[in-house]
């Protein structure tokens, strides 16, 4: 970690998070509600925003428990007297789309979402079950996951489709340095890549506040997979470009409102905490290539806590992500073994591969 990290802490100005039914005024015009999620991560964080003339939702919440009941207690008490004019969606995971097609549909309002978040969310919520294509079963073997194993999470397989509701045919499209006029502020359009294909959040230079979906979370750090549908896609890399650029943009006093945990300050300081964790992992990936690996056998070197089957497809995509990335910047090599997995290998400076040689103890599993 900088010194300059060390000197500016993560600050949560709220005690305390809105209860079902409730929200909490983060800004003038700006509010914080939550919604609950069937997971370790039970709840995400969605936002309206006040206009004259109504509201803007930013997230929806997931197709699941009750979430459109908390929407209904919202629409009849806090947003009572004004119509819903728009759907804002950072993105397109079933958390923040999942409410999307019943909101559009219901208020027969427009969605907005950028173009490759909204293609995507067509595209995975049109999945049903057993929907499994021979090149995602090729993604999964060539990451060392054993056939017989892949044909039983063919058969689990379900896609995104019963955790979202039928996403609307037609949206309005967000652009890079797009301005969307809310509620008397300027809120600016940045996108960024690596967590999801064109990641949206949005941000008001005038009153530093930043709407940051998954982008910027403070206490966890978000999935950057390559996924079976771009199997050789280099998302870190675009992780690490779009945390740069977010760190020239943003003032070091911004109020960031994200999907999870809770609003906070400190954005410098968990920008240079999320480059300085994955390049802790790439270099714990590096050391232990050594000797050749699989994805599947650096899930000890990645991650703390043992891998359950509900979350193998996260923790694989975030393995073959830190694999690609040094294989792109010729860190590593790559064959195929017998059983048609990569194995990818450690190369020294002059690239060869590093000879068999002892080496101090690593320092231990790296936290998620």
């Amino acid at each position: 970690m900088t010194q300059a990290s060390t000197q500016d802490p993560i600050r949560y100005p709220f005690a305390n998070a809105p209860e079902k039914g409730e929200w909490i005024a983060v800004a003038p015009g700006v509010y914080w509600l939550q919604m609950a999620l069937p997971m370790a991560l039970d709840h995400i964080n969605l936002y309206v925003l006040e206009d004259d003339n109504g509201w803007y939702i930013v997230d929806t919440g997931m197709k699941w428990g009750d979430t459109q009941e908390r929407w209904r207690l919202l629409f009849d008490n806090q947003m009572a007297g004004k119509p819903l004019l728009g759907v804002i969606c950072t993105h397109m995971h079933p958390d923040h789309i999942g409410q999307a097609g019943w909101l559009c549909r219901e208020f027969r309002v427009p969605l907005y979402m950028s173009f490759g978040e909204y293609v995507s969310s067509r595209m995975f919520s049109s999945m049903g079950e057993g929907d499994l294509e021979w090149t995602t079963a090729q993604y999964f073997q060539r990451s060392g996951i054993p056939l017989e194993a892949i044909e039983k999470m063919r058969a689990k397989f379900k896609g995104f489709g019963n955790i979202v509701e039928p996403v609307p045919k037609a949206y309005q499209r967000l652009k890079d340095g797009q301005v969307l006029n809310i509620g008397g502020r300027r809120w600016q359009v940045m996108t960024g890549s690596g967590h999801s294909p064109e990641h949206v959040s949005l941000f008001c230079a005038d009153d530093k506040l930043l709407l940051s979906g998954d982008q910027i979370i403070p206490r966890i750090t978000s999935n950057v997979s390559v996924m079976p549908a771009e199997p050789d896609a280099n998302p870190l890399a675009d992780w690490f470009a779009a945390l740069s650029r977010f760190r020239e943009a943003l003032p070091a006093d911004t109020l960031v409102m994200p999907a999870h945990n809770a609003p906070f300050y400190g954005v410098h300081y968990r920008l240079e905490y999320l480059v300085d964790h994955h390049k802790g992992h790439l270099a714990a990936v590096e050391k232990a290539c050594e000797t050749p690996k699989t994805a599947v056998e650096l899930f000890s070197v990645l991650f703390a806590r043992e891998i359950e089957m509900n979350q193998l497809t996260l923790a694989l995509g975030e393995s073959v992500a830190h694999l690609h990335y040094l294989y792109y910047q010729g860190r590593l090599k790559r064959e195929l073994d017998e059983q048609g997995a990569y194995r990818y290998s450690s190369l020294d400076p002059d690239g060869s591969p590093y000879a068999r040689c002892p080496h101090e103890p690593d320092d231990g599993p790296l936290e998620v």
